[in-house]
């Protein structure tokens, strides 16, 4: 099964600036199964299982991922059991990840906790990005 993302990640310039971006916010008391899709910028308090396909992520400290990023920017604050396939890519110190993410660009901070593997990407790796890797068992 291909897991196909509705678009590749854009490194162009946008006409639109970053708080002109919609926002969307996902409660500590939801929890979502299946597929998150928004151009916008997405605030996960609570809980996904599946994929998250957004322009900017922001992983609350009291939020869970448990499936497959694929956004311009990610920001991680709570728990991602996953891979991430972000252009960049902030770790908290309350971040919490399993899995691998894939990035141009990573800055962690001091206490953030990684089991997994971070491999570097060049940008026009996003660019072209036409479907995510199969999930290696």
């Amino acid at each position: 099964m291909s897991i196909l993302p509705r678009r590749a990640i854009s490194t162009a310039k946008s006409n639109r600036e970053p708080a002109e971006l919609p926002v969307s916010l996902l409660g500590k008391a939801l929890t979502v199964r299946g597929i998150v899709d928004t151009d916008g910028e997405l605030h996960v308090h609570g809980s996904v299982l599946g994929r998250i396909n957004a322009g900017r992520l922001v992983l609350a400290v009291d939020g869970y991922v448990e499936g497959d990023v694929l956004a311009k920017d990610v920001q991680i604050g709570g728990r991602l059991t996953g891979r991430i396939f972000a252009l960049n890519v902030a770790l908290g110190s309350s971040a919490e990840v399993t899995g691998r993410v894939f990035h141009h660009t990573v800055t962690v901070a001091s206490g953030a906790r990684i089991d997994g593997r971070m491999p570097w990407r060049p940008a026009n790796f996003f660019e072209s990005l036409e479907q995510l890797p199969e999930a290696q068992s």
